[in-house]
């Protein structure tokens, strides 16, 4: 019987059409080997042979079953890759989901304290600022506003020195008040009548016992012209000493 003629032939796997076909070339076989010519009786046992040869039986075995659970452990088997490769890819994103917000915070910190920070100096600057402005500003206005000295002996010294910081005249608190103290015992219109200058008809006056000439030709401009002006006196004769002594606190007696 040929093949194709087998019913189910068509639907059979490749393993059962191969089964199919040994037991159909079995059958064959048994058939030549009972007509091999030199027999007596050839024909008589040929249609013995016949009429004893069984069909060959054959089923087909349905393993589909069987496919099915093959077909389900790899699909188990590769929805378990896919899951532990889920699983992984998973894990990753935390990973780097959890590095990126670290990154982002840190960064967040680090912006803030350089905003801080920048705040703080900017802070500074202008109180800075503010300090210098409020100081010029004291300034410029302690120069508009002339600065009142007491009328004694302690507030003359002190205008005297104001005025010589401005022409450049050395000298100090205490030179000045020794020397005057020895000179006129602080009296502005103290005068000598009995020394050479005197006898000379130019007889030393004022706080530092100056002379006329000397007064006129050390006179500090923006001071009264008289000799007798204690603020004039001091700066005039303090000018004289700088010229000849380097300053009056090197003086220590009549000069």
């Amino acid at each position: 019987m040929p093949l194709h003629a087998i019913p189910g032939y068509s639907r059979l796997n490749r393993n059962h059409k191969l089964s199919a076909a040994a037991v159909a070339a079995g059958g064959a076989a048994a058939v030549v080997f009972a007509i091999v010519p030199g027999s007596a009786n050839a024909e008589p046992t040929h249609a013995a042979t016949a009429q004893n040869v069984k069909p060959v039986a054959y089923h087909v075995v349905d393993d589909s079953s069987a496919y099915s659970l093959v077909d389900n452990a790899a699909a188990e088997a590769q929805n378990a890759e896919l899951t532990q490769n889920s699983t992984r890819a998973a894990e990753q994103a935390s990973a780097s989901a959890f590095a990126a917000k670290k990154q982002a915070e840190g960064d967040a910190k680090a912006a803030a304290q350089a905003k801080a920070k920048a705040a703080a100096d900017a802070a500074a600057r202008a109180k800075e600022a503010a300090k210098n402005k409020a100081t010029q500003a004291a300034s410029r206005s302690s120069e508009r506003q002339p600065v009142t000295y007491a009328n004694n002996l302690d507030g003359w010294i002190r205008e005297s020195l104001s005025i010589m910081k401005k022409h450049g005249i050395p000298g100090s608190y205490e030179g000045i008040k020794r020397n005057v103290i020895r000179e006129s015992g602080g009296n502005p219109r103290a005068i000598n009548n009995w020394d050479v200058n005197a006898q000379n008809g130019i007889p030393s006056k004022g706080l530092l016992q100056v002379i006329q000439p000397t007064f006129d030709q050390y006179h500090v401009e923006g001071t009264a012209n008289d000799l007798y002006d204690p603020v004039a006196n001091i700066v005039a004769a303090c000018n004289y000493a700088a010229d000849k002594y380097g300053s009056m606190d090197n003086v220590d007696s009549a000069y």
